[in-house]
């Protein structure tokens, strides 16, 4: 097997008392893990440690990404530039993980252009980001992750306030970026969303994590029905 994106040893997350403890597991390229369980049962601490936002209770996680642009964030707030340009949001992504170097403006341009055509969002390129639609701002941050092409994409509920007809829009735009060997760790609350796409299920409970295949996840619900 080849060498994970991602290692995690003995961790323990959450604030002033654990929310999830003891998780040692490894991501490897072209994996698609939803993270599942309760509001308030950490997963978004869990995603937001991972990308570096909250300091770990104890233990360690340790990314084997490049260290330009290697590592994508999708937060549930999104952080886009709100006076500004679907274009120039994208763009930003683009940025994170090619240089401004003579010579990389052209694949830059086809990288932000192809992201935003690929969301359905070519004729909104020049609107700026107030003027769209909650669905169409999510369907932004999305574009600008794959403007980017991060090794390991973690997305916090990218999913949310979308139509069936985007989620399949969206859902395919990511899946070209897990078919050229990349992840993504994804929380989700609907499981019709985790039924799409996801090849992978972190369940948090009773502050555990439990790691298992989206086949024993589905065993798992026909046994609770």
């Amino acid at each position: 097997m080849a060498d994970p994106l991602l290692t995690i040893s003995d961790l323990s997350i959450g604030f002033k008392e654990d929310l999830v403890r003891d998780i040692s597991l490894e991501v490897h390229s072209g994996e698609i893990i939803a993270v599942l369980g309760p509001s308030g049962i950490g997963k978004t601490t869990l995603v937001r440690t991972i990308a570096g936002l909250v300091r770990p209770r104890q233990g360690s996680f340790e990314l084997h990404l490049p260290s330009q642009g290697g590592l994508g964030y999708i937060p549930q707030r999104l952080g886009l530039v709100r006076h500004a340009s679907v274009y120039h949001n994208v763009n930003l992504g683009a940025r994170a993980s090619l240089p401004l170097l003579k010579g990389k403006r052209e694949e830059r341009i086809e990288r932000v252009t192809s992201a935003i055509s690929a969301l359905g969002l070519k004729e909104k390129i020049h609107e700026p980001i107030r003027r769209l639609s909650g669905g169409q701002i999510r369907r932004v941050a999305t574009a600008r992750a794959l403007a980017q092409r991060p090794k390991l994409l973690l997305a916090d509920e990218f999913l949310s306030e979308l139509d069936h007809s985007t989620v399949d829009v969206v859902i395919e735009a990511v899946q070209t970026l897990i078919d050229s060997g990349n992840s993504i760790i994804m929380v989700e609350h609907h499981e019709e969303n985790v039924e799409l796409i996801a090849t992978r299920i972190w369940l948090i409970q009773n502050e555990q994590l439990l790691d298992m295949s989206i086949e024993e996840w589905r065993k798992r619900q026909e046994e609770e029905e």
